[in-house]
């Protein structure tokens, strides 16, 4: 016999799932305001509160008269239980790795980062630093591992819709290190994987500049390129995970590579001390070396030194063709500059805006993000709360009555 949605098991997990998702995007609510919002009887959403509250999930609140009446039981209050569990979001990067703890409610409650060791650490030396830092993040949350609900991490590799690294991506040896098995494996949690810079976008349309923007573009742009891409409200993927890669821009006129703005700031900073131009860069700098930093050449633009001016001109130009390039293929309502650089990289949106109209027909908005360096884990979180929600009725809250 086959189930379907009026079997009592799965109306009543469908019931469940509707108060739950009514309760975690209010405050506290009634039995009044959940038949409002659910269209269940009073009987059938009481029980449900009380269902959710055995499980964890749901809190109930001391009862609450309405206004002008004195008779009568006071109205029952429930809320959902943010502090039911934690989820983990982490961005394993080829330098370091960031972990963010939020409760279920996406507030962060700790935020940890440490550096692998150098030359390039061994599998074993990165497990080690993840679970190092991940240790401290629930540590200064003052949680323990039982309250993980799940954890999501950002690679910066090509994901396929299922949470796999698509055929032909393979992780390099920095990164395949049993991140979805060994370093966790003691724990059992649920261990998702997906692309940076797709973690990027869907931190931006949470809770960043590209909050309620149905169609969007977050590019992360310091070292390398790469864009995540979501369109009417949904992260594309692609039929493998390929959507929003852009390892063609070596056929883009202008541009050439998948070189990002800090990194074609230290080349052409680097290029002008090799030619021993007058620059304020080489006092930044200092004597007896010609490393350039990116933060050196945006600080000598802004000090008003024409050579790194002429350099962040440059990079804006280079950046308005690869923009182009996404206005034209995708034509997201808006562009998102995001990762390390962002911060600097508001200093390339004039130049950005007056080309744009000239490369483009349909030329998208340019921000960027203020999520700073955290904007992969915060999609991570993003990635982790919304397993959560989906698989809330399989997952035991960390602090379910016994």
């Amino acid at each position: 016999m086959s189930t379907t949605a009026t079997t009592p098991q799965v109306l009543r997990l469908a019931n469940l799932k509707a108060v739950l998702s009514v309760m975690r995007a209010n405050g506290a609510v009634t039995g009044t305001d959940l038949i409002a919002a659910t269209g269940l009887t009073r009987a059938t959403a009481i029980a449900v509160c009380d269902d959710l509250a055995a499980r964890g999930w749901v809190r109930e609140l001391p009862g609450e008269r309405l206004v002008g009446t004195t008779k009568g039981r006071p109205a029952r209050r429930f809320e959902f239980n943010p502090a039911a569990g934690c989820v983990l979001g982490m961005d394993v990067g080829m330098a370091t790795a960031t972990v963010l703890v939020a409760d279920l409610k996406g507030r962060t409650l700790a935020r940890v980062s440490e550096r692998f060791e150098k030359p390039p650490a061994s599998a074993a030396s990165r497990r080690a630093t993840i679970k190092q830092v991940v240790a401290s993040a629930l540590a200064e949350a003052g949680l323990p591992p039982s309250a993980v609900l799940a954890a999501a991490i950002g690679v910066s590799t090509v994901v396929d819709r299922h949470g796999k690294v698509a055929a032909g991506h393979e992780l390099s040896e920095h990164f395949d290190i049993g991140l979805q098995t060994e370093v966790f494996a003691d724990y059992g949690w649920p261990v998702l994987l997906e692309n940076d810079a797709n973690l990027a976008a869907l931190a931006e349309r949470w809770s960043g500049v590209g909050t309620g923007v149905d169609d969007l573009a977050v590019m992360l742009a310091g070292e390398r390129l790469g864009t995540g891409l979501i369109e009417s409200g949904r992260l594309l993927h692609g039929c493998n995970g390929g959507a929003g890669e852009v390892g063609t821009l070596e056929l883009v006129d202008g541009v050439g590579s998948q070189d990002g703005i800090a990194r074609l700031a230290r080349y052409w900073g680097n290029e002008a001390l090799a030619a021993d131009k007058p620059t304020l860069i080489r006092e930044l700098v200092g004597p007896g070396t010609s490393r350039v930093s990116a933060r050196f050449v945006f600080e000598a633009a802004a000090r008003g030194d024409e050579v790194a001016q002429g350099i962040l001109e440059r990079i804006g130009l280079r950046m308005a063709r690869v923009i182009a390039v996404l206005g034209t293929f995708f034509n997201p309502e808006l562009v998102v500059i995001g990762g390390a650089v962002a911060a600097s990289a508001s200093a390339l949106l004039p130049t950005i805006a007056r080309e744009l109209p000239r490369l483009a027909a349909t030329p998208p908005r340019v921000a960027v993000s203020e999520f700073g360096d955290a904007i992969v884990a915060a999609g991570a979180v993003r990635l982790a709360l919304d397993y959560v929600e989906e698989h809330a009725m399989e997952l035991a809250p960390a602090d379910a009555p016994a």
